[in-house]
């Protein structure tokens, strides 16, 4: 190959290879100092190339090499850690709730479960078919009863007795 088919091989490519190194994860900046790179090392060693048709795909592996021996050499950044400002805890209360609603009668856990998913009074008993009256009685029998359950594993030493003991 000539110098002048090398030039025009280089007036063509150049471009072609900085869109390589791009697509690659190069910076444009990166990109272009690393094509020019590795289109002076292709003329350099010029006597290397076999098929002078392949002559952007030759300077193109020469251009990956070249990147990948710089992010060889350069070192990862490091980015600082935020600090923990409280140590992780386990939510207890939602051990607890999942509890009590075990313990609680059918009747009353399903009324409970629509109220913890944030239904309100009026939406729980269109869901149901009842009054709204009758949703406000069933949750406040149901929250006693919860409550009185959760005195009486008090009383027996229970552990999730205790807990909600120590949380009120």
């Amino acid at each position: 190959m000539t110098r002048d088919e090398y030039g025009a091989a280089y007036q063509k490519g150049y471009r072609l290879t900085v869109r390589f190194l791009i697509s690659r994860g190069s910076t444009w900046d990166d990109a272009e100092e690393t094509a020019q790179a590795a289109w002076t090392r292709g003329w350099e060693h010029l006597g290397q190339l076999r098929d002078t048709t392949m002559v952007l795909t030759w300077v193109n592996s020469i251009a990956l090499n070249l990147r990948r021996a710089v992010l060889r050499r350069k070192p990862a950044p490091l980015h600082a850690l935020p600090e923990i400002q409280a140590q992780p805890r386990i939510n207890l209360a939602a051990i607890d709730v999942k509890r009590i609603l075990r313990y609680s009668q059918k009747k009353d856990r399903l009324v409970l479960e629509s109220q913890l998913e944030g239904y309100n009074a009026h939406e729980i008993a269109f869901q149901h078919g009842w009054t709204e009256m009758a949703v406000k009685n069933r949750l406040f029998r149901a929250r006693r009863a919860a409550g009185e359950r959760v005195a009486a594993l008090r009383r027996r030493g229970d552990a999730l007795g205790q807990n909600i003991a120590a949380a009120a």
